[in-house]
């Protein structure tokens, strides 16, 4: 490395310098601070390549990012005084944290954070190409310092950088291609609905827990529950308003890891059943033609059995100890339809069989018809002896039952 002091000025502010030239490694170009510690201290930008030293991207890329935008005069008589004045402010500090608007920025965006180079980029470093092996006139072979490689496209904007652009934030090539992949990035838009706080946390595994999905919610708003389906490994948190709700989505989209686990993050669907208005509404309201070759509808049970459907209906009222045969009533549908020619079905046989004078014509005997057993006659139970001690139980081994008597 080699130091010159006052050897060049300034590609910003037009001072004189300290300029340091170094060669970065084997077969690379040899590198130099082009603008002075002035002006990179007040973009906080590297002096040779002019990216932000945080997170090495460039000035455009930043300032979108944190939604700021600092003005410098560019205008010669302008810009000495006000470099003077900024050099004397810069001086009374020890230069470690950022000066200007960049020092009173908020903490830094998820755009820098997704957007941020963490390997570094050695193809900043390789040589330039050779102008004398494009033309086909180098000579050197090997031994050349420069690259034998085709040159890009003149018409690609990469090919057109320019230092002054790049420090301002306009026009600068690189900046645009970053924006263009930040836009097409995936992003979490909050649903329509005010009334949904509930956001759906997926990717959970067998081993994740209450507790640590709430430790991490928690610090975002008020929750008011948590659910979770171990079945389907995932959970649903509900805050108690919608603002925390929103600021948990967005720190949370494609950022949160548990366990070692890249949880998915979404929006909850509403519970509440809105009116459904559309096509689809108008197709449910069409009246459909009926299938042809379908059988009717089935008529309606007659009145005697509106409310008794299983024929439970309580036995006549006995007359003088025997029933009215004409009281026993057959339901109607179990009636066989009377046709011409065909004579009727014989009577139905009463339900009460075996009960005597219950049928006309059949003798009271006590038995019932023909091929029937005879009805089941239940004995009165006995009459259980009162027992007062132990030894007379004849359930007892060695007891013996001795009927009592009166005494006389």
């Amino acid at each position: 490395m080699t130091k010159e002091k006052y050897g060049k000025e300034c590609k910003i502010c037009s001072r004189p310098f300290t300029v340091f030239r170094w060669c970065p490694g084997a077969r690379m170009r040899f590198k130099k601070t082009e603008i002075c510690q002035t002006c990179s201290k007040l973009k906080n930008v590297c002096q040779t390549c002019l990216l932000d030293l945080e997170y090495g991207l460039p000035i455009q890329v930043r300032d979108a990012a944190l939604r700021f935008r600092e003005e410098m005069p560019k205008s010669d008589v302008n810009k000495e005084y006000y470099t003077q004045n900024i050099e004397r402010e810069i001086a009374t500090t020890d230069g470690s944290d950022a000066y200007g608007e960049l020092g009173k920025a908020q903490a830094p965006s998820d755009l820098l954070l997704k957007l941020a180079r963490t390997t570094p980029y050695y193809k900043r470093n390789r040589p330039h190409i050779c102008s004398f092996w494009v033309k086909g006139e180098c000579k050197r072979g090997e031994e050349c310092p420069y690259r034998h490689e085709k040159p890009t496209d003149p018409e690609d904007p990469l090919s057109d950088q320019n230092i002054r652009d790049r420090f301002y934030g306009v026009n600068d090539p690189v900046a645009d291609k970053l924006l263009r992949r930040a836009a097409a990035l995936p992003h979490l838009e909050p649903p329509d609905d005010p009334s949904i706080t509930t956001l759906y946390v997926g990717n959970l595994g067998e081993k994740c827990t209450d507790k640590e999905i709430r430790d991490h919610f928690y610090q975002y708003g008020e929750i008011r529950s948590i659910t979770i389906v171990s079945r389907q490994q995932c959970a649903f948190v509900q805050f108690t308003s919608r603002a925390s709700a929103e600021l948990a989505a967005e720190r949370s989209f494609q950022k949160l890891i548990i366990n070692g686990r890249r949880l998915s993050i979404k929006w909850g669907r509403s519970q509440a059943r809105s009116s459904i208005t559309g096509p689809a509404a108008e197709g449910d309201s069409k009246k459909l033609d009926p299938v042809p070759g379908l059988p009717g509808a089935l008529p309606l049970p007659p009145e005697e059995l509106t409310n008794n459907y299983f024929n439970l209906s309580q036995p006549p009222p006995l007359l003088g100890g025997q029933m009215n045969p004409s009281m026993v009533a057959v339901p109607p549908i179990l009636r066989a339809p009377i046709s011409a020619g065909i004579p009727p079905p014989p009577p139905m046989q009463s339900p009460f069989i075996g009960v005597p004078g219950l049928i006309a014509g059949m003798p009271s005997t006590g038995m019932g018809p023909p091929g029937l057993p005879p009805p089941l006659i239940i004995p009165p139970p006995p009459v259980k002896l009162s027992i007062h001690y132990p030894s007379q139980d004849p359930q007892r081994m060695g007891s013996t039952a001795i009927p009592l008597s009166t005494p006389k």
